[in-house]
């Protein structure tokens, strides 16, 4: 039987170093609020999913803990890629053989999504989430492919295609879940604006 996890990247909420692109156009007291209620929304996912979660902070592990049943943990490495390579490492080392990792940044995202991730992942060897702006949500793989976090054009629109390309290379099956939409710029939040929860759409 498949031992699960998901991995959450979440930064601390810290102003001036949340959603910085977004606070560009709205300043970064807003683009806090947005980020805290995005966090707000995918933690009610978690909370609903049966998998073992693990969450990895981008600076340090808050004292208090939104679900006491989830592991908290640091991210480390020089730039997105080493971290998540890192994280993949950690939870393969400790005995997983299925990993998911996902951020906090997208309110399209939904339990049937995760569900729909480790199912794939039993026919394929990974499993990406694209998002609209050419990254990706979510990534999910049975076994550590360190070339998948190498030489990546990270928050560029090249992202996904570039994984893509490498997995082939890796001769890896991959096979991609529904396009969502992360919320990185203003252009974003207003498309999203008007499909979003209630408690999101009280920022405006």
């Amino acid at each position: 039987m498949s031992k699960s996890v998901l991995i959450v990247f979440q930064k601390n909420e810290i102003l001036g170093k949340v959603k910085t692109r977004l606070a560009a156009s709205i300043g970064n007291q807003k683009a806090l609020e947005v980020y805290q209620l995005l966090v707000q929304h995918t933690y009610s996912i978690l909370h609903q999913t049966d998998v073992k979660c693990m969450v990895f902070y981008s600076d340090y592990i808050p004292e208090t803990k939104s679900n006491l049943d989830f592991d908290y943990r640091l991210q480390f490495g020089i730039d997105l890629g080493e971290r998540m390579k890192n994280a993949f490492a950690t939870v393969f080392n400790e005995g997983y053989d299925q990993a998911v990792i996902i951020g906090t940044d997208c309110a399209e995202l939904n339990l049937d999504h995760l569900r729909q991730a480790f199912l794939k992942l039993k026919q394929y060897d990974t499993v990406i989430g694209p998002a609209l702006d050419g990254g990706y949500y979510l990534l999910g793989m049975n076994s550590l492919m360190p070339e998948l976090f190498s030489n990546i054009s990270w928050s560029s629109d090249q992202v996904l295609q570039q994984s893509i390309s490498k997995l082939k290379l890796l001769n890896r099956s991959v096979t991609l879940l529904e396009s969502l939409s992360d919320i990185d710029r203003i252009e974003d939040w207003e498309k999203l604006n008007w499909q979003l929860p209630s408690e999101l759409k009280s920022t405006n």
